[in-house]
Formats: structure tokens, sequence, C-alpha cells
């Protein structure tokens, strides 16, 4: 949250840096000088001097003929620094690929951050099912997953109420919760169950079940979950099979969680 008495500490040519750095995704690739200009509600003047400096550093590259500019691989070392001061993911590699194995279903390890799951760890399975297809550092959003659904659950009362008034609920399948009082009310079905549920939420056709991982003061750190076809996730081994497999890991990497 913001704070007035701090935000005079600012630099806003690093923040206006960062913002050109997040242009860029899957769906924009590339971007010119004038595309970055418009999306930063400026003049051509300003941006140019960032994108020579992000240049210079190694994080864009500007192709000679289009002139469009583009991430380099070096922006993952930001990523990839980050992870490396993470333990429990490297810790939950060997527990996710058991998991994987118990249920027939990729398994994978998120954390919150702002309004998306940011994927940390998998395990993948051998079928190649598009929508599973998720990498580390793939972000997905909170309300229409089962991880971030569980991550958003076990928050503190005050970070669950600037999530809520911050957040919009964009629609991804009819399925997709829109309603700030339906998440509110699923929310709390969550917290008393311990797992949430994502039944074609952000993609028609796949089915999760996450579970929480908490720390030894009992916060909420991270979460794991398994996702496969609703074909593979049949509702008669959800309960018996599914669920306990999901719950039991989860617990053990809690024990590590620090």
């Amino acid at each position: 949250m913001s704070n007035p008495e701090k935000d005079r500490y600012l630099s806003n040519s690093l923040i206006r840096g960062l913002e050109i750095l997040k242009m860029f995704d899957a769906s924009t690739p590339t971007l010119s000088l004038v595309e970055i200009a418009a999306r930063m509600g400026v003049s051509r003047t300003v941006p140019f001097r960032f994108l020579y400096t992000l240049q210079y550093l190694g994080y864009l590259q500007q192709d000679e003929v289009t002139k469009r500019y583009q991430l380099t691989p070096k922006v993952m070392e930001l990523g990839f620094a980050y992870l490396n001061t993470m333990q429990l993911p490297e810790l939950a590699r060997p527990y996710l690929e058991k998991l994987r194995d118990q249920t027939g279903a990729s398994a994978h390890m998120g954390i919150l951050d702002g309004n998306e799951v940011v994927y940390v760890a998998r395990a993948a399975t051998s079928t190649n099912f598009s929508a599973l297809n998720v990498m580390i550092g793939s972000r997905l959003p909170a309300h229409a997953t089962s991880m971030g659904k569980v991550l958003l659950a076990f928050l503190s009362e005050e970070k669950l109420k600037s999530f809520y008034d911050s957040v919009s609920l964009p629609s991804f399948t009819s399925q997709t919760k829109t309603m700030i009082d339906d998440l509110k009310k699923e929310l709390e079905e969550i917290r008393q169950n311990g797992y949430a549920i994502s039944k074609e939420e952000f993609e028609i056709g796949i089915c999760s079940v996450a579970v929480p991982i908490f720390d030894r003061d009992g916060v909420i750190v991270a979460a794991i979950n398994v996702a496969a076809p609703v074909s593979v996730m049949r509702p008669e081994i959800m309960e018996t099979d599914i669920i306990p497999a999901v719950v039991e890991t989860a617990k053990a990497l809690s024990g590590y969680a620090r």
C-alpha cells in the first residue's frame, strides 16, 4: 500500500523502466517507440532514454530493420535470482513428481503476487495438454485458479480486504466467478475445507485442486495443486484419491517452510 510519507523516496526513472519491461508479454513480444510512448501516455522523447538504458544494460534489444524492441534472455536473470533465494521450490520438486505420478495430473507450486499466482515449481505430465503447459514464472489470475483461490482464502483480513478493494474479476469462461460476493463466499468455504477446486474456471476442460502450504507460524507462504482434464479428475476419485494426495503432500512441505 502507498505510504505518502515514504513515497517521496520513490525513483520515477526506475518505476518507468520497470513498467516498460512489463509491457512485453506473449501476446506483445515486440513494441515500437511510438507504441511504448502511447502506453505510457507521454511523447516519444520521454521513453527514448529509458529504452537506451535498458538496451545498454542488456535487457532489451532493437531490431535494426523494424526498429522494434523486444526483451532479451537477460530479463530471466531477475526472476531466477529471486527463485534462487527460495529453498522451498527446490525442496518441493521430488514431492511434486511423486504427486504427479500418484494422480496422473501435472503438479505445481505457486505463490501470490498481487492479484496473480506465480508458478515457481512444476512436475508436468508426459501428455501435452496445451492448457497445462504452464512454465516456471507463468502468471495466472488468482480468482480463476485453484492455487490463487487457496492463497487468497488464507490471507490475513487486512490483505484480503486490500485485494477486494483493488481487484477486478474478469471472466475467462462461463464458470469464472466475476462477482466479489460470490468469490467471498467461496473463499470462506475454502478456509473451512482446507482446499480449493477450480473446475473449468480459467480454461474449458481443465480441473485443478490446490492446498495451502504454511510456515511454522501458520502463515501461508505458497500453495500446490494438481491440474488435468476433467476426464482425469473424475468426481468419483476426487474425494478418495486426489484431494487426500494433495493434502498429504502439502503437509509434508509445510514442514520445510520457514
